[in-house]
């Protein structure tokens, strides 16, 4: 497994967000993964953590399996189901994998579980390669 590349100032991956979920992703040549715990720093309600960072994870996983290829894309659409609530502390699994791709477009999926296997949520992605001068842009601010 190899660690997809990140900025570091990123909400998601960066290690120099003081503010960041700090989430490291990994690609194993099939799919991007990240593990985190839900911590309370992110709550919604009460000991229930936000379902926009959820949504922030899957985005972010499905787009690492496209980074992971040197390709440099942005969201166009994406869809999340809810299946369950998640509890602040839970262990979490995200994994996400490109399906499809036609032109510049790629297809992915997503996924987050529990270790036990439950299902928390999982989503599909629609994200369009950028063009050459906001790739070399995006290129630019990895580490």
């Amino acid at each position: 497994m190899k660690e997809i590349v990140k900025y570091s100032r990123c909400f998601v991956c960066g290690d120099e967000n003081s503010h960041g979920l700090k989430a490291k992703f990994l690609f194993d040549g099939k799919q991007a993964t990240t593990c985190i715990t839900a911590d309370d720093a992110y709550e919604g309600y009460h000991g229930i953590y936000h379902g926009g960072i959820i949504a922030t994870l899957l985005d972010e996983v499905m787009i690492k399996a496209i980074l992971a290829g040197d390709i440099y894309a942005v969201t166009a659409e994406m869809t999340v189901r809810y299946h369950r609530p998640v509890a602040v502390g839970d262990k979490l699994n995200f994994a996400g994998r490109v399906t499809r791709c036609k032109g510049k477009i790629y297809f992915t999926e997503g996924e987050v579980t529990g270790d036990d296997g439950a299902k928390y949520a999982s989503a599909t992605g629609k994200y369009i390669e950028a063009k050459p001068e906001l790739a070399a842009r995006l290129a630019e601010s990895l580490d």
